[in-house]
């Protein structure tokens, strides 16, 4: 069958190979993006963060809220717990303990996840879904710590819709990337204007919605 979340690599479980070793890293990586954002809770902390300075100012500075969103109850704790609950629902397993502080609960989420990605792998039908999440997850953290890493590799949409002239439908990865206004194909060059992204996000959502019933007929 078709890799759940690269939507190419054939496979006889959920996840390909290459995507399993993605899905790992980003797992291992989520307590220290944790603690990595506590640096950009304010925006100053932008200006000095490629070695530039922060101008000072009176008072109490505000907060980044992306970055407050991330880190609070709701982010990416919430996130991570909620799947390894549902990992414990689908094993049978007695609900989680969860820990005190935070970070200590996105260790222990993280840590029951990668302990059981055989199995997710190889048995769980939301693997895909799972490696999705965080992918996602890891990329909002990710653009906020390593910037520059995140414009380099863009945001992943969907595929793209764009048909050539004998009716066949191009389906390449579409990123978008910070600074453009259009999303542009890579492969096809299909550009995508603002006003064409809430049509674009609907065809995405419909494909990925015939993708997961293909796969579990």
């Amino acid at each position: 069958m078709t890799c759940q979340l690269c939507e190419t690599s054939q496979t006889d479980d959920y996840l390909c190979a290459g995507c399993t070793c993605v899905l790992t890293e980003q797992l291992r990586r989520m307590p220290s993006l944790y603690r990595a954002l506590a640096a950009f809770l304010t925006p100053a902390a932008r200006g000095s963060q490629h070695g530039g300075h922060a101008q000072a100012v009176d008072g109490a500075l505000p907060v980044s809220e992306h970055v407050l969103d991330l880190r609070g109850p709701g982010g990416m704790v919430a996130t991570l717990e909620v799947w390894r609950e549902a990992l414990h629902d689908a094993r049978r397993w007695p609900a989680p303990v969860l820990g005190v502080s935070i970070p200590n609960r996105i260790g222990s989420a993280t840590a029951a996840l990668q302990h059981s990605l055989d199995w997710i792998v190889q048995h769980w039908p939301a693997a895909g879904d799972l490696a999705r999440e965080i992918r996602d997850l890891h990329g909002a953290a990710a653009s906020v710590v390593h910037p520059r890493l995140a414009e380099e590799r863009g945001t992943r949409l969907g595929k793209c819709p764009a048909v050539d002239p004998s009716g066949a439908i191009c389906a390449a990865v579409l990123r978008h990337y910070p600074g453009e206004r259009a999303v542009t194909c890579r492969w096809c060059g299909c550009a995508f204007e603002p006003h064409e992204w809430g049509e674009l996000r609907k065809w995405i959502d419909h494909e990925a919605s015939n993708t997961v019933l293909e796969q579990a007929s």
